[in-house]
């Protein structure tokens, strides 16, 4: 089976409630789309004013060699909702880093508000040329909106990872946050929304470790944290975060961001079985990835082979949090000049 089958057998597996769903009948699919229709009334339209752009320098006065992070795909990635650069997840990604890692950090940002992941390869080619240490990818959530096909989606997302590890940069995937706990969003599209999102998310998973990437589960954006406080957590859409549940998102983003990096303590680098952490087929990982928020999957070998009898091997890793860091504003110009940031070939 290849990789488009093992992720559409794997999509059927992870969904919740058991079997998933099959194709619509005529009916339900009426209903379907009077609800939808409903929600994005509800949701109303996108602001006009893009978010602001966290591009820029982090960590001044921190030594170099400088860490370079390109932060791609949708608004969750570009922070669509929020006033403040400060309240950003490219802000708050980057000054985390820069913090934990003691080093100067350039954060170049390439995310579109509404952007799929067909439109993943045109952000890459914009990506590419500034030769990032680190790409963190964010996209998921408008392809289930739009109700574009699975295996259409992770074929895109595959191909951008693939061209990234080719160029050398490492790779971090949050996967398609889980749709279901969208307030705006009735039964029984709720369970539609649900199943679609968390059956793209668990073939996600499979497509970026096959292609040397790495992934977390970052169903908690929309999922049981965001479920429980609202208010707190989604913005007044009730569909994008609040910028406080940007922070909560990166808190999942940036203990796999360095482990990528290869800037974690000696203590996390093996997997703890107490902490249900170990090494397992990509398969049963990726369910169970799908089924816990936060959990961080990456490629291995057991005994020097990169596959056993079930498929490959990947370490599943429920990394530790770290302390919330405050986003900062950027700084237009490094005074080390190791990256020219005023380059308009790669401008935004």
């Amino acid at each position: 089976m290849g990789k488009a089958g093992a992720a559409r057998k794997l999509a059927s597996a992870a969904a919740y409630g058991g079997g998933g769903l099959s194709l619509l009948g005529g009916s339900l699919y009426a209903v379907l789309t009077a609800e939808a229709r409903l929600a994005r009334k509800t949701i109303g339209e996108l602001r006009a004013d893009p978010p602001p752009d966290a591009t820029g320098w982090y960590g001044r006065g921190r030594p170099g060699p400088a860490i370079k992070v390109a932060l791609l795909g949708d608004s969750s990635a570009a922070g669509y909702g929020v006033d403040r650069v400060e309240d950003t997840p490219g802000s708050l990604l980057a000054s985390s880093i820069a913090e934990r890692a003691d080093r100067r950090v350039y954060l170049r940002e390439f995310a579109v508000v509404g952007a799929r992941s067909a439109d993943l390869a045109a952000q890459i080619d914009r990506t590419l040329p500034i030769e990032p240490d680190l790409a963190v990818i964010l996209i998921g959530a408008n392809d289930v909106t739009h109700q574009v096909l699975p295996s259409q989606s992770v074929r895109q997302l595959a191909e951008g990872v693939r061209r990234l590890r080719e160029a050398g940069v490492a790779v971090l995937v949050g996967t398609c946050p889980d749709l279901g706990t969208i307030k705006p969003i009735a039964p029984p599209l709720k369970q539609v929304a649900r199943a679609w999102s968390r059956r793209l998310a668990a073939a996600q998973t499979i497509a970026v470790v096959e292609q040397g990437g790495r992934t977390v589960s970052v169903g908690s954006i929309l999922g049981p944290e965001f479920d429980a406080a609202p208010a707190l957590l989604f913005g007044p859409d009730q569909f994008h975060p609040s910028a406080e549940g940007y922070r909560s998102l990166v808190t999942v983003l940036l203990p796999s961001s360095l482990a990528a990096l290869g800037v974690i303590a000696e203590d996390e680098v093996r997997p703890e079985a107490f902490r249900g952490e170990g090494i397992m087929p990509v398969v049963a990982a990726a369910i169970q990835a799908v089924r816990n928020p936060g959990t961080e999957l990456d490629g291995t070998e057991v005994a020097g082979a990169r596959r056993g009898v079930r498929g490959m091997w990947v370490e599943l890793r429920h990394r530790r949090r770290h302390p919330h860091t405050e986003g900062s504003a950027p700084d237009a110009e490094d005074p080390h000049d190791d990256v020219q940031a005023d380059d308009t070939s790669v401008q935004a």
